[in-house]
């Protein structure tokens, strides 16, 4: 009777211990798995440089049409309205945006960086790859010329006729690649647009190429006197386009692109290259 009992109790004892196991592994199984979930819904928002807020860089200046007034904070302008719409995807709020600048030489180069994202119609090439992260395409621009009223190539409706003319770019830039490819080798180069635009309003050089919604503003804002678009240049159109940059290997690399691809699907950059860009669709193409 007494070894029965004995007996019994153990078996008792282990499978109460056995099923008190099981249920305490199922248990921080399943507690492990919440606070997994949990982390990384709130998680995004604590990666930035400054936790809970995201620190988003442009240029300075920054232009219309991509920041109206130089004001990126008013939301008003193509980048300024994308990266909003980006943050939020995101999940942060307008007021939890913050704005700082940058060049855009320094945005672009490897090391640490005092920013989240940069918005400054960065192309996307492989070369730049290798020192920072892009999200897709939020815009694919064409390049311009933009030239004086009273010079003589103001009048010309090919490239060939701008053979002998002294053409301007940034360097490093888009704009200077197709300068080189599609009109001569030896362009001239400045360290950003504000100086480009100088040199021709300064007759440094006879013509600038920069993208095409840039070339309208620097004629209108008067940032070259007399100025004038002379049309856009054949088979520039940016094929990767313009991406959003991030830090290499940056933690909110995913989620900045995944935002800018829903943005794309669900028509919203449409809508919004449609109330910002609308006018520069219909510029002369010279080839």
């Amino acid at each position: 009777m007494t070894l029965f009992t004995r007996k019994t109790t153990t078996r008792f004892m282990v499978a109460a211990l056995t099923f008190a196991t099981l249920m305490s592994g199922a248990a921080c199984g399943s507690g492990s798995s919440l606070a997994k979930d949990d982390t990384k819904s709130g998680a995004i928002t604590e990666e930035t440089i400054n936790p809970g807020t995201l620190t988003i860089a442009t240029g300075d200046p920054a232009y219309t049409p991509y920041v109206e007034d130089n004001d990126p904070e008013s939301g008003k302008g193509y980048e300024a309205a994308v990266a909003y719409a980006v943050a939020e995807k995101m999940g942060f709020s307008k007021d939890k945006v913050k704005w700082t600048r940058t060049s855009f030489d320094a945005a672009i180069a490897p090391g640490t960086k005092d920013f989240d994202m940069n918005i400054q119609q960065f192309s996307i090439t492989s070369e730049r790859k290798n020192a920072v992260d892009f999200t897709p395409s939020y815009y694919n621009s064409t390049q311009s010329l933009v030239v004086h009223k009273d010079s003589k190539y103001a009048s010309a409706k090919s490239l060939s006729e701008l053979k002998d003319a002294k053409i301007g770019a940034m360097v490093g830039s888009t704009s200077y690649t197709v300068a080189q490819d599609k009109l001569k080798k030896d362009v001239q180069t400045f360290n950003d647009n504000a100086t480009l635009a100088q040199a021709l309003d300064t007759n440094q050089i006879d013509a600038l190429v920069i993208d095409t919604p840039s070339a309208y503003n620097i004629v209108e804002s008067k940032q070259v006197k007399e100025g004038a678009v002379l049309g856009q240049i054949k088979g520039s159109e940016d094929p990767e386009g313009m991406g959003i940059v991030l830090p290499k290997d940056s933690k909110l690399t995913e989620a900045a692109s995944k935002a800018v691809t829903e943005l794309d699907k669900d028509g919203t950059l449409k809508k919004l290259q449609e109330q910002w860009l609308h006018e520069y669709t219909s510029t002369p193409t010279l080839g």
